[in-house]
This record gives structure tokens, C-alpha cells and sequence, in this order.
């Protein structure tokens, strides 16, 4: 359906939470520090941009799988 956003689940934690100091993202979820510890006041336009970039990169997860 035009204009429906994917089914994803709350948060792109996958509890593997180990930061990569160089890049400083997470190697579990690939999430920077930031959108970490802003990601439950994050709307979900603010949080689309972020799945986009986490499922190009390989990091999320499909709700499904």
C-alpha cells in the first residue's frame, strides 16, 4: 500500500551493544550514540530515516525473519 510504513519492531536492538569508538555506532544494532539515547523520544519520521540507513547497511533485522 502506497504511503504504509514497514512493519518494524520498537527498537533496532538486538542486544549486542558494543560501540565502535573510531565510527562510534553500535556493532550490534550500527545505531550511533546519539540515536541510541534519543530513539524513545524519536518520532516516527524522525526514526524512518534511521531504519532506512540500518537496512541498507545490513544491520536491521526484518520483523518476519
Amino acid at each position: 500500500m502506497p504511503g504504509t510504513l514497514p512493519e518494524r519492531p520498537l527498537s533496532p536492538c538486538v542486544q549486542i551493544c558494543q560501540i565502535h569508538q573510531p565510527s562510534q555506532t553500535c556493532q550490534g544494532c550500527g545505531r550511533t550514540l546519539d540515536e541510541i539515547a534519543c530513539w524513545s523520544q524519536m518520532t516516527e519520521a524522525e526514526k524512518a530515516p534511521v531504519w532506512e540507513r540500518l537496512e541498507a547497511e545490513g544491520h536491521a533485522t526484518p520483523v518476519n525473519a
